[in-house]
């Protein structure tokens, strides 16, 4: 007490040189008299007016003086030192006076602390309270900040109102009890009647909460809106702050089922919901919904592609992303067969068709098999499933390698000139670089597909400063670990071991395993120092042991192996899309690590393909060709190795001359995807044999430059031909200058209308521009803002638009664009703050 009042007159001395202090209870005399302020005489005053006036303005007249009266303050007719009171200060010792002073506010500010004076006897109330209150603030204003208090919230009426939602939302009402003790919930009322339209006799959070949902919710699907528009703004900013996120779904998910929400989505059309998302059921209609449409074909990829692009913005996005990518790679993967054809000429052509443009087909089956079943969602996908697996396996797989097999049938030699072979890679790949004595390293991951390596290529060429191109190779016969390994390394001689163990010599030796690579790696080119790793071996490396590997070595050659280890196993195979994705992921950090140890040039490759359906294999799809030969050696599902071999209907026979080998082992090929039965192996993820998807190797080529080399693309805004803003909402559409490719990326942005004081005055986006369309028209967006009622204070003023980039991972914003507008609107305020 005693150092409140002290304050309080530290407060009026400020401002004062003489300070009248009443006491009319009598109660603070001995305050008065323990009292100690630098530079102040006290003086009690009893029946010495004229002495002490006499003091105070002739003797003294620039000391300052605190003037106490035991006693009531005078009426003014019997005052004698009225006209000194008039002129200077009077401290008020009553708790509300204290409390004044405390906070620095005037005398006129009495009324408010009086009729909440529950608010003000918190000392913990009090002192937040006084770090809030400004000197400029009104009545309605001060109000204000104390429900800010009282609820916990720090900012403006908004903010309150989250923070009750978020009790709301965990069953409690700690805030609004002390609101309504403290005498604020008729000012809370008031607000919510003022600023969002709510008017009921029967007020509550609750109520409030569930007509907010409702108001929106009607809104959004054409129908009359209960609350006033700013309640929309307030409810998409509430929706969109990461902090609320669990009370804003938990009564989204209340009230949802009370308001009847997914009965009334059974009526609507899904095309009329994309921009809403207060309710997880609205996405799980329109998945629904799509689910059946792309199924049945009756949408238009553009379309769809446009839906799934716009639902990113989606609250529940992060809960459905692996459904909806899953029906965009199906749209996408519907208009790729739609467009394609499968003829050719040659091997050769239909190798290059196949690296131009065929994988396309399986790159979109591969990622729509895998989101869904990331989706974990096979019940509702099913009808979608079965029209992509029938179309990508009856009207793609097996009419493509049918036209494919006639040309391998007629083929005299395994060679698809002007195609190189893979077993020339050493001499060609690696050599391109050792003739020129630049290092090299060489990533060999097993049963990397070309429509695999294709998106690493994408990946690759995406990070700054890396360069990426892809070239196919036309892979051995048969399509399998052990040879495709060996015609990687530098050869001469390359032969199928002559026994049961599918072993592959190269010039006589093993290269079965790292150690006997490293031997066979060290024949290529006299002088070079090689070496052989595992990619696990490599990852483990600390910096400087992996800048030694590529210091003290020429080529080294890294094998990494994911794909087939997940793939050849029956208990596993059916995740191998899965691990072609963490495959991609593997190999860019191995194409990091490598750089990091001053390695610029990369050469990523495989020993073979393979071929994947999904749905497990009929009985169809096993040859029923019956396997002959003096000499059964080695069989797999998709090769037969021996001696005196018998060619038929349903296998292809290579001698080792025809298939480019050495040596005197056979092979017998099943034509087409068909697989021969072998006991205890899968048979949906095979390879061995002579299809598209097993034998076109990818040769991808990475080189690190020493410049940047990546952009974002480039956005503006579309001006309007007045620049003016006349109503309570504005359209406005950006443009993404050019479209996103590997090298010229997305960027992201927040765009809002601000004051020129910097307050914003409208709802703010979030936007993605990341179009990759060549057509201009489909690269603009168009946003409806919406403005805040406090836009009305700047009435008549310039206003600016702004796009905002964030900076990194952080929170800081940096200007990216701005247009400037004039606010002219015809309205009257109603605010009183």
């Amino acid at each position: 007490m005693q150092d409140r009042i002290a304050k309080g007159l530290e407060a009026q001395f400020d401002k004062h040189r003489i300070v009248f202090w009443y006491d009319p209870a009598q109660e603070f005399r001995q305050a008065f008299e323990a009292l100690t302020l630098d530079g102040v005489e006290k003086i009690e005053v009893a029946n010495t007016e004229f002495a002490v006036k006499h003091r105070v303005l002739r003797e003294e007249p620039k000391r300052r003086f605190l003037l106490y009266r035991n006693g009531p303050r005078p009426a003014d007719i019997d005052n004698w030192l009225l006209d000194i009171e008039l002129a200077h200060g009077v401290f008020k010792s009553d708790q509300v006076a204290i409390w004044l002073a405390d906070l620095g506010l005037p005398i006129s500010f009495e009324d408010v602390v009086r009729e909440h004076q529950e608010f003000f006897r918190s000392g913990r109330r009090l002192e937040k309270l006084k770090v809030a209150v400004r000197g400029d603030d009104t009545k309605a204003k001060l109000r204000l900040r104390m429900l800010s208090v009282c609820a916990g919230a720090d900012g403006d009426f908004d903010t309150v109102v989250e923070a009750l939602l978020g009790e709301l939302a965990v069953g409690k009402d700690d805030s609004l009890r002390l609101i309504d003790r403290v005498g604020l919930s008729g000012f809370l009322w008031e607000q919510m009647q003022r600023l969002f339209g709510y008017r009921t006799e029967m007020a509550s959070v609750s109520d409030f909460a569930i007509t907010l949902f409702k108001s929106c919710y009607q809104s959004a699907v054409g129908g009359e809106a209960m609350l006033a528009p700013e309640a929309l703004v307030f409810f998409r900013r509430w929706k969109n702050n990461r902090n609320a996120e669990e009370a804003f779904a938990s009564l989204s998910a209340e009230y949802a089922e009370a308001l009847g929400v997914a009965q009334d989505l059974a009526k609507r059309d899904f095309r009329t919901l994309i921009d809403v998302d207060y309710f997880e059921e609205v996405d799980r209609a329109i998945i629904r919904a799509l689910v059946h449409e792309v199924g049945s074909q009756t949408v238009a990829q553009g379309d769809v592609l446009n839906w799934i692009r716009q639902r990113r913005q989606s609250h529940w996005y992060g809960a459905y992303r692996d459904l909806y990518e899953a029906i965009g790679f199906a749209a996408e993967f519907q208009k790729g067969m739609a467009q394609v054809t499968l003829g050719m000429t040659s091997l050769a052509e239909g190798v290059q068709r196949y690296a131009k443009s065929w994988f396309r087909i399986d790159q979109l089956y591969r990622k729509f098999i895998w989101r869904m079943q990331k989706s974990g969602q096979a019940t509702l996908m099913r009808e979608l499933f079965e029209q992509v697996e029938n179309h990508y396996v009856n009207s793609y797989l097996l009419p493509l390698n049918e036209a494919w097999q006639t040309h391998v049938d007629g083929a005299e030699t395994w060679s698809a000139s002007p195609i190189p072979a893979q077993r020339t890679f050493y001499r060609e790949h690696v050599g391109e670089f050792r003739r020129r004595d630049q290092k090299v390293c060489v990533i060999i991951s097993d049963a990397l597909r070309y429509e695999v390596a294709e998106e690493l290529r994408g990946r690759i060429l995406s990070l700054d400063r890396y360069e990426a191109g892809i070239d196919p190779m036309f892979g051995c016969l048969p399509s399998y670990t052990q040879l495709g390994m060996a015609a990687l390394l530098p050869n001469g001689d390359l032969q199928i071991a002559d026994n049961d163990s599918g072993t592959v010599l190269v010039n006589g030796q093993s290269s079965q395993g790292t150690e006997n690579r490293k031997k066979i790696l060290a024949t290529g080119r006299t002088g070079d120092r090689t070496t052989a790793v595992k990619a696990e071996d490599l990852m483990a490396l600390d910096k400087d042991e992996a800048r030694a590997l590529v210091r003290d070595h020429d080529v080294v050659y890294v094998y990494h192996n994911l794909i087939d280890a997940i793939g050849d196993k029956r208990d596993s195979e059916e995740r191998v899309f899965e691990a072609a994705e963490d495959t991609i992921e593997e190999i860019v950090r191995i194409v990091k690590k490598l750089n990091g140890a001053n390695a610029n040039n990369m050469i990523v490759t495989s020993d073979h393909g393979f071929i994947y359906q999904h749905r497990p294999i009929e009985e169809s799809d096993f040859s029923s060709a019956q396997v002959e030969g003096d000499a059964i050696l080695f069989r797999d599902r998709r090769f037969i190795l021996g001696h005196g071999l018998k060619a038929n209907h349903g296998l292809r026979r290579f001698t080792p001359e025809q298939a480019g080998l050495e040596g005197s082992v056979e092979l017998l090929i099943p034509k087409s995807i068909n697989r021969l039965r072998r006991q205890g192996s899968g048979s949906r993820f095979v390879h061995g044999g002579a299809t598209l998807q097993e034998v076109v190797v990818p040769v991808v080529k990475i080189n690190k430059k020493r410049q940047s080399d990546t952009t974002a693309v480039e956005v503006e805004i579309i001006g309007s031909s007045n620049q003016l803003i006349t109503s309570s909402q504005i359209s406005v559409r950006f443009y993404q200058v050019e479209a996103v490719t590997e090298k010229t990326q997305a960027r992201t942005l927040r765009a809002g209308i601000y004051a020129q004081s910097g307050e914003l005055i409208s709802d703010s986006h979030e936007l993605v521009f990341d179009f990759r369309s060549e057509n201009a028209r489909e690269r603009e967006v168009p946003v409806r803002f919406l403005l805040l009622r406090r836009a009305d204070e700047f009435n008549g003023q310039e206003v600016i638009l702004k796009l905002e980039e964030r900076h990194g991972d952080t929170s800081h914003f940096r200007e990216y664009r701005t247009a400037r507008y004039t606010l002219r609107r015809s309205f009257s305020s109603d605010f009183d703050f």
